[in-house]
Parts: structure tokens; sequence; C-alpha cells
């Protein structure tokens, strides 16, 4: 969900898609930033920062793999438990614009702290959770920290990396995500087969205490991090461009949740294999995301729309492949990289077009875009389990997806005229 924007090289003003993202945005830091501290100290904030998104990454990644166990110990069909999924989506959804708003004049530093103080109750809550529906009120408790976390991350780092490198910041706290779904979903995964699934939030809330604690210690101390008036943050809510752009990442995005919620079905049920590989096809799933990540943000630099195009189409031909072979296991695992990577690959894109819409905004846009990417969380959750609850069998999920997906790419490719027009440069 990231763009790297730092090595783009000054131009002619370009209309259309292909203009210079983040260019807005760089006048806006610019204006605020004064000189980074000592490399060493540099590099301990953009960890601590990392470390927040990692602990974050791993509580919500790793209720997907827990799900078949927290369902069975509370008593919950797989439909039902899907709520839990989807209440932290609607947390991000619709707590951390709200957040983001409510703390527009507090210091990014105080910002963050009380974000993961509200993060680690969360957490303890979930695991002491008696029944299925006080679970569902917990991880909507937890969910809204996640987009309010990330657009506030993200202001730091680009205060410490320095004016044009607003890609570059953005990447790096979204970097602990990544890497959350490769290790600490599928470590939480393991844990939770080992210890119960109880035992994988408290594994959270470790790992949260430890991102707590680096954050105190290593975020800079400045007048320079803090907010802006309500009023300017919520004068980026009244673009039309701002919303059509969160409906093509809600509902094109939702087809990779409508796979990853169910991957733990998709090995033990459809492709009957043993749950000790569901953590090997998170760590799959999740390294197609960094690969897909990884290129995707390069692409957004220089081919604009281009990437998302090509990403939400190469996805719909891979839910194809796992609706007619995902009961195969070599047939799977593949297909499991795939999506990642090629939806990772479509969503750098959206984060560049939300900045250029609304560059004077920047927390707002990026507690929209996670609230955006969540939003397609629950769509896929819900629509996965609409399916299942059809009876059309545990691999129907994707077909769910790939309508939604289609929706959102049709949407997108609606609306790219006015886009075209809306971002071109002063």
């Amino acid at each position: 969900m990231t763009a790297s924007a730092s090595n783009t090289r000054p131009g002619p003003a370009r209309t259309g898609t292909h203009n210079k993202p983040h260019e807005s945005q760089r006048a806006q830091e610019a204006k605020r930033h004064t000189a980074p501290g000592p490399g060493r100290r540099r590099g301990l904030t953009l960890f601590a920062l990392a470390l927040g998104a990692f602990a974050i990454g791993t509580g919500e990644f790793g209720s997907n793999g827990i799900i078949q166990l927290f369902a069975a110990d509370l008593d919950a069909s797989i439909p039902v438990a899907t709520y839990a999924i989807s209440a932290y989506a609607f947390g991000v959804m619709i707590g951390s614009p709200a957040i983001t708003l409510l703390a527009a004049r507090a210091n990014r530093r105080t910002l963050l702290l009380g974000l993961i103080a509200l993060f680690l109750v969360g957490n303890v809550l979930s695991a002491l959770a008696p029944s299925i529906a006080t679970l569902v009120v917990f991880r909507f408790i937890t969910g809204s920290v996640q987009g309010a976390y990330f657009g506030a991350g993200a202001v730091v780092a680009a205060y410490v990396y320095g004016p044009g490198k607003g890609g570059r910041a953005f990447a790096t706290v979204m970097g602990g995500l990544t890497v959350a779904t490769i290790l600490g979903s599928p470590l939480g995964t393991l844990v939770g087969q080992h210890a119960g699934w109880r035992a994988t939030y408290w594994t959270v809330v470790g790992v949260g205490l430890l991102a707590g604690a680096a954050l105190l210690a290593w975020l800079p101390r400045t007048d320079d991090l803090h907010g802006s008036s309500v009023a300017r943050e919520l004068g980026a809510l009244r673009r039309l461009d701002v919303w059509l752009m969160v409906m093509v990442a809600a509902l094109g995005i939702s087809s990779i949740f409508a796979v990853y919620t169910f991957i733990g079905p998709f090995v033990t049920d459809a492709a009957d294999e043993s749950p000790a590989l569901i953590p090997v096809a998170l760590a799959v799933f999740g390294l197609g995301m960094a690969f897909g990540n990884y290129f995707g943000g390069r692409a957004a630099d220089r081919h604009g729309s281009r990437p998302l195009i090509y990403g939400f189409g190469y996805v719909l031909v891979l839910l194809v492949a796992i609706g007619f072979f995902g009961s195969e296991i070599l047939a799977l695992m593949p297909a499991l990289f795939g999506i990642g990577a090629t939806m990772m690959f479509a969503i750098p894109t959206i984060q560049v077009r939300l900045t250029e819409f609304a560059p004077d905004a920047p927390t707002l846009m990026g507690a929209l875009n996670l609230a955006a990417l969540n939003l397609a969380n629950s769509l896929g959750a819900i629509g996965g389990a609409v399916t299942i609850g059809a009876g059309w069998g545990t691999l129907s999920t994707v077909w769910a997806g790939f309508v939604l997906t289609t929706a959102g790419l049709i949407l997108f490719l609606a609306t790219l005229g006015r886009t075209r027009a809306t971002v071109t440069p002063a």
C-alpha cells in the first residue's frame, strides 16, 4: 500500500495519470520540515514505527489464521466467526478516520503513543473474550487504531526522512505490515495451534509492548509534528475524487480478503491437507504481497494507472484458477502467491492517487487508505461467508471476490477520465 517516489526526477509538468506523484505533498512537507537528526537516531525512529506496524499487522492477519480455533472454542460457525474479522475492518473504516479528526491538532508523537496504548487494551480484551459477541466488540476497538497509526506514522517518517521522500516514508511504515504477513501471521497461527487461540493475542500484546517502548524512546519530540486544524482535514472529505478512489479500493481489493480470510479452510477442507500447512500457506501469501509491494510502488511512480488495471486484471485470472483447481495443493500454493503479488502490485497506485487528490491532509489520507482496504477486508470476508453459508463449498469464496474486484475495476475505468483531469499539476 505504498508508493516509492524518492527517485523521481524533476521534469516538465504533464497532464494525466503520469504526472509526478506526491508533488503537492512534498511542498507541504518542505514547509514544516527541519533538518533530521543523526542517521542512527533516524534509523531507530523508523524501526520503532515499523515495529508498531508489525505488531498491528500480526494482530490483524493472525486473526485470520486462528478463525477455526476461536470459532470452535466459542461455539460459533465459521460464517459467524468471520464477524470478528469484519468487526476489525469496520473499526479501521469508522474508528480510524474519527480518531484522526478528533486528534487533528495533537502532536503526532502523542497520537502514536495513545494509539499503541489503545491497541494493547484491545488485544488484552480480545484474549479474555468469553463469547463470540464480546470478541466482535473487542476486535472493533482494536481495529480503530490501525488507519490512524499508519497515517500519523507516515507523517513522522516523512519528517525524519526529509522533504521529497513521502513515498519512501509511507513504504517504511507499511513495511512492518508486509513483514507481519510473512512472519507475524504464520507464527501467530502456530502459537494458536499449539497453545490455544487466546495465546495468539497475548503474543501480539507482547510485541505491542516492545513497540510501545520503542516509540516512547525514539519518536522525536518536536513542535514540528503538531497537527493541523480539523477544518483543513475535513476539506479533503469534500473532494469527490477522494471518495471515488476509496470506492475503487474497497471493491477491487476485497478479493484478496475473500481468499486470505479462508486460507485455513482452503488448506484443510478444500485441499484436504494437514493444518500444519496453514502457516506455510500464510507465509507464501505474505511473500507474494512483499514481492508485489516492492515492484508495485516503483511501477506506480512510473506508469500511472496501469499497475492498478493490470493488477486487478491478473487477480481475476488467478481467482478463476483457484475456483477450478484450488483443491490441489500444488495449484493452490502458487495461486496464493500470485494473488498476494498481483493485488499488492495494484495497491500503491491507490495511495499515490489519494495523496495527489488531498496533499494538504496526509494523515487523514493515510487513515482513509487503510479504511478503504479494511472495508475491502470486510466485504471480502462477508462475501465469502455468504457463499459458504449458501452451501456452495469452501472455494466458492473466490467467486465473491471475483464479482467485487470486477466491480472495482469497472468503476476505476469509468472514472479514469475525470481523475486524469483532476490531477493536472498547477
